[in-house]
């Protein structure tokens, strides 16, 4: 039987088009209102806020965040080759701007080591193009809008007029214009998909490929940071393979290990470690994670400081953290230029991190967050702060894991942990000049804990799918060893590919029918099936298109035994010989047969039947190519006396077929070969015997 469809309402899609343009251009003081609540978020949730049920978890989080946030801005700062004052402002503007646009009431936006990375390769490139020194150790530079205290002014200036900076500029100032060209072109780019709605995006972005393209970053940012460890003088490479190259300059000057960096280095990542490890295993118990990296910062600086490490070792420390803020400036045009390029991969990494994170602490939380909304708001969190010299920003897993852990309720929880940044950068922040840069280095290591035990759970990974393994793999090593944008750009393309292969060499199989039941499973993975006689059953497990045509004719054929094109010219070449022989008048055939074996003859052993049944339930769809080659076998067994039917077509597949011209003109034999299952198609097949 034929089911009916139902007629469905053609739509002048034009029509549609211009009312949804008439309805958006409108304005209206109701929609005003809600488009300001929709990009303010805040307006919706702060009148409504519970301050006796939230306040006490808010606050506690944010302090706690507060106190994490200033030791890792301070220590990121290595990764992004800037200043640590820039980081903290990064960390400051951030957190208030999310607090007004995100949806998400857990993410801690803000400074993210990968993020930082990102940005740091883009600076030094552009550092080493403009002729400056990449040496961390060389004396900092003066320019426009620097604060420096008027004893370090002792430096050397550029006139970087070939790269769009008409005035005098230093290496620190030249560094921060690159930086923020970066993120306010990552930004726009945000904003841009945000307004096209280009979300859709983050789905190319495997779990195997952001898991590998961390991984791989974390390498990366490790091997940065062993020149801070061991305290020893090398320039930071750049360009592809920089992880070799790194480890190889690494070894050749080992035996200029500064042993003072080398034992704090020790001591301190014993004791991060031995932290981390105690406060995993009792944080149950614990109300609230142990601020240890602020201990370690604390007691570091006072030790170098009052040890005078810098002076009798040798040591490398922090240097002079000025107060207050920077005036705003606008980024260089001319550099944003430069950038554009590598904007993008910053831009969707930075938005996908976001954008998952919030994903997956709303559905803990049971609440619902606005994907769009937050391509918007991380946008803006890269466009507004980079008029005030701050760099690219992102969600962080580990600091959003311990908001929730510590009573988060809201954004207001990122507002106290905005104050507390606040705090340091106008009063605290000279505190930290004898602080060495082995113990940032210690801090960021440490930190990469969870990313580099991703190498433990490989054997697990290659059990459950060893497709994604490859994937992680690959993107790790791409990222690791070439370059993190490269490598990203390596993970989609090639788990693209990897999704192109499976379609174009899915599973195929002959279905044998369970017994005494109507149902029909794969003949090689299941006992006690029963073969039906005189029918075959073929299932094909992926789309039937173009890429796969041949792959399932071959299958189709080897399964089932037989070739009708091949038994189609062995039949023509018999009868043509048949022919000669009787013009002959050798009334004895070419196999020393009789006329009357002839016809038996004609027909081969191996054809043992009489219908073929193509199970379609996991063809999603077929394009033209996929309609010919179905209208191909129909015609090639038909020829041999095999009827060929369809079970289990989807809607679009019989769409396809009938708009292919599959079932003839006026789909009149349409009844007698789709099938709605396959038990009536063998049903049906049996009744033509």
């Amino acid at each position: 039987f034929l089911m009916e469809r139902k007629a469905h309402v053609k739509f002048n899609r034009k029509e549609v088009m211009l009312a949804k343009l008439r309805k958006s251009c409108s304005c209206t003081p109701q929609k005003l209102k809600n488009f300001l609540m929709d990009f303010f978020p805040v307006l919706r949730w702060l009148p409504k806020y519970r301050c006796k049920e939230y306040i006490w978890g808010d606050i506690m989080s944010g302090l706690v965040i507060g106190i994490i946030l200033v030791p890792q801005a301070i220590a990121y700062s290595l990764l992004a080759g800037l200043k640590p004052i820039y980081s903290l402002y990064t960390s400051f503007f951030a957190n208030i701007i999310y607090f007004l646009m995100g949806t998400s009431r857990h993410v801690s936006v803000g400074i993210f080591s990968l993020i930082s990375l990102m940005v740091g390769q883009v600076v030094d490139r552009e550092l080493l193009l403009a002729g400056f020194d990449l040496n961390d150790d060389a004396s900092p530079a003066l320019g426009d809008g620097s604060l420096q205290n008027d004893n370090l002014s002792n430096t050397t200036a550029f006139n970087l007029t070939t790269v769009g900076i008409n005035a005098k500029c230093g290496k620190e100032c030249y560094a921060i214009g690159i930086a923020t060209a970066l993120t306010f072109m990552a930004g726009v780019y945000q904003v841009l998909m945000g307004i096209f709605r280009l979300g859709f995006i983050s789905m190319y972005l495997s779990e195997p490929v952001l898991d590998g393209f961390a991984t791989g970053a974390s390498l990366t940012i490790l091997t940065a940071q062993v020149k801070y460890l061991i305290g020893i003088k090398i320039p930071r490479s750049q360009g592809h393979g920089m992880l070799v190259i790194t480890w190889i300059n690494i070894f050749r000057n080992i035996s200029q290990a500064n042993l003072c960096d080398v034992i704090t280095s020790a001591i301190c990542i014993v004791v991060l470690v031995t932290a981390k490890e105690l406060g995993d295993r009792y944080k149950d118990k614990l109300k609230f994670p142990l601020p240890t990296e602020l201990v370690v910062i604390v007691v570091a600086t006072l030790v170098s400081h009052y040890g005078k490490l810098n002076e009798v070792y040798e040591s490398s420390v922090s240097g002079a953290i000025p107060t207050g803020f920077i005036p705003p400036k606008l980024p260089e045009f001319n550099l944003m230029l430069r950038v554009a390029l590598d904007a993008l991969p910053l831009a969707i990494v930075s938005f996908v991190f976001t954008v998952s994170l919030s994903e997956m602490f709303a559905k803990k939380y049971a609440y619902t967050i606005r994907a769009n909304q937050e391509m918007f708001a991380v946008g803006f969190c890269n466009i507004i702060p980079s008029f005030f010299h701050s760099f690219a920003t992102s969600a962080a897993l580990a600091k959003t894991l311990v908001k929730t852990s510590t009573g988060c309720q809201t954004q207001i929880s990122g507002v106290i942990s905005a104050m507390v940044v606040l705090l340091v950068l106008l009063f605290l922040a000279p505190l930290f000049y004898s602080l060495q840069k082995c113990v940032l280095a210690c801090i960021i290591i440490v930190s990469l804990r969870g990313a580099l035990r991703k190498f433990r759970d490989v054997p697990e990974r290659y059990h459950v799918n060893k497709v994604d393994t490859v994937i992680w793999v690959v993107t790790m090593s791409a990222s690791a060893l070439v370059s993190t944008e490269i490598g990203l750009l390596v993970g989609i393309v090639f788990s693209m590919l990897c999704i192109i292969v499976r379609t174009q060499r899915p599973r195929t199989a002959l279905l044998g029918q369970i017994q005494d039941t109507s149902f029909y499973e794969d003949d090689l993975e299941y006992e006690n099936l029963s073969t039906v006689p005189k029918v075959k059953i073929f299932r094909f497990e992926a789309p039937l298109y173009y890429a796969n045509r041949n792959y399932f004719l071959k299958s189709l054929y080897r399964l089932t035994n037989l070739d009708p094109n091949l038994e189609a010219a062995r039949r023509k070449k018999f009868e043509k010989k048949e022919k000669q022989h009787l013009k002959n008048g050798n009334y004895t055939t070419a196999n020393g047969l009789g006329i009357g074996e002839t016809t038996l003859q004609l027909v081969p052993k191996q054809i043992d039947f009489q219908a073929l049944v193509v199970d379609c339930s996991s063809i999603s769809f077929v394009d033209t190519t996929g309609v010919n080659t179905l209208k191909e076998i129909l015609k090639d067994y038909k020829n041999l006396n095999v009827s060929v039917l369809l079970a289990c077509c989807n809607p679009s597949v019989i769409d396809s077929l009938k708009r292919g011209g599959y079932f003839g003109k006026d789909f009149g034999c349409m009844q007698e070969m789709l099938f709605y299952s396959i038990h009536n198609a063998v049903l049906f097949a049996k009744g033509q015997k």
